[in-house]
């Protein structure tokens, strides 16, 4: 089967409100609740794989009034948590909510349990009172709900979601990622030319909302406050403000805003805001620097996504490399490189060119200090696409750069899914220590 323009984008961007990990989890907590018949549930058991504890422990929650954790996530999307609203969940949290989800979590009515043996993204929530239990199950990316219980039987789920309104179990996702494994470069850029008024019109909605983040953060000097930083410091002209610096300081901006929680959504790429971020917001900024038509803009930030959906079909949604440093940031060095006028080995120079400067950037969680990364992902990205005009490319004798951009790719999705299993671990060991040192 082939696939359009808008079938990957379906399934492969949409809008999020918070970082994605502690969403999945009120998302889990919030459907789990929903199928409890009267009266509010009393206790709440969230089980979780590595990296979704990972990106839980250091990320403020959205309406959460500031706080951290996965078990903060859990109570939020349990009292007031819309279900229906899927990566938005937490759009419905008021203050009210708030201060109810803080007495569950003072009553030690949320227990996380990290399940070391659960491969790929994991979130099983089981909520229950005193004559009811009911346990919903996400798999594989944020919001695919591939089973839901009530006292130990299958429930319905009542309404769609962002799987394309399939059943639960159904998965989209994985078969438009099997699809995309099998694309070159150039298939891809093809199918950009497929785009109608309505691709058109949702990625205009995306580069929106990551707007309204960026000048959050520029505004606020929300999180680590690394794109005001960067701003004061460019109108200080102690650095000089050129398109690599704006690139940077717009995504660094709305990652600063986002890590703390601001009470906007994102428009997510590849299953993650930060990745939405750094695929749509550098090349937003370089295109106030060059002589380009707005069509070729948003068909370059299409191709941000395309190139970002292809290396997370390789590498698994979450993992112990930087997504945003080598997927968005190749989807950016992508996108610049098109908007530039550049050809399809210009565009596969500048993958290339991403991974030999960034490939050993690791995730060691979602936190603020993400804004850094972003910040460096924005000004690779660029200096990438602009090395590739000049005739710099990373040869295939370097590292794990391949022959082709396609290979290069492949090589990163196998860096991380076959060499990095026991640094993740690792990592993730780090951060428990650290944990309990500061319990």
């Amino acid at each position: 089967m082939v696939y359009t323009v808008k079938d990957v984008l379906s399934v492969e961007v949409a809008p999020a409100l918070g970082c994605t990990e502690p969403i999945a989890v009120a998302l889990g907590a919030a459907v789990a609740v929903a199928l409890l018949p009267g009266a509010a549930c009393t206790g709440i058991e969230v089980h979780v794989d590595r990296n979704v504890y990972k990106n839980g422990v250091a990320v403020v929650i959205p309406g959460s009034g500031g706080l951290t954790g996965l078990d903060t996530a859990a109570a939020l999307g349990a009292v007031g948590g819309n279900p229906a609203a899927g990566l938005e969940v937490l759009e419905t949290v008021d203050e009210h909510a708030a201060a109810k989800a803080r007495e569950f979590l003072e009553a030690q009515g949320v227990e996380v349990i990290l399940d070391h043996e659960a491969d790929g993204l994991y979130v099983r929530t089981v909520v229950w009172t005193s004559e009811h239990r009911a346990e919903s199950l996400i798999r594989g990316s944020h919001d695919n709900i591939v089973a839901l219980k009530l006292d130990g039987e299958d429930a319905p789920l009542p309404w769609s979601t962002s799987n394309g309104g399939e059943p639960a179990g159904h998965n989209k996702l994985a078969e438009v990622e099997e699809w995309l494994r099998g694309c070159s470069l150039k298939a891809l850029l093809e199918l950009i030319e497929t785009m109608d008024d309505d691709d058109r019109k949702f990625i205009e909605e995306g580069v929106q909302l990551n707007l309204c983040l960026a000048e959050y953060g520029l505004k606020y000097g929300s999180g680590l406050g690394v794109g005001r930083a960067l701003e004061r410091l460019a109108r200080q002209r102690l650095i000089k403000r050129d398109m690599i610096l704006a690139a940077r300081i717009l995504t660094a901006s709305a990652s600063d805003a986002r890590m703390a929680g601001a009470p906007l959504p994102a428009m997510s790429s590849g299953g993650s805001g930060n990745h939405g971020l750094t695929a749509i917001l550098p090349i937003w900024a370089v295109k106030d620097y060059l002589d380009c038509e707005h069509a070729a803009v948003i068909e370059a930030i299409c191709l941000s996504h395309m190139i970002t959906a292809y290396v997370k079909a390789h590498t698994g949604r979450l993992s112990a490399i930087c997504g945003c440093s080598i997927a968005a940031g190749a989807g950016a060095a992508a996108g610049v490189a098109y908007l530039l006028g550049g050809t399809v080995h210009h565009i596969a120079d500048a993958i290339k060119n991403v991974v030999g400067d960034l490939a050993g950037v690791i995730c060691d969680g979602a936190k603020p200090g993400c804004s850094l990364k972003l910040a460096t992902a924005a000004g690779v990205a660029t200096q990438a696409a602009l090395f590739a005009h000049q005739g710099v490319s990373v040869s295939s004798t370097d590292g794990i750069v391949g022959l082709s951009s396609e290979q290069t790719m492949q090589n990163v999705g196998m860096l991380s899914t076959e060499g990095m299993i026991e640094a993740d671990r690792t990592i993730l060991n780090i951060m428990l220590q650290k944990t309990v040192a500061l319990e």
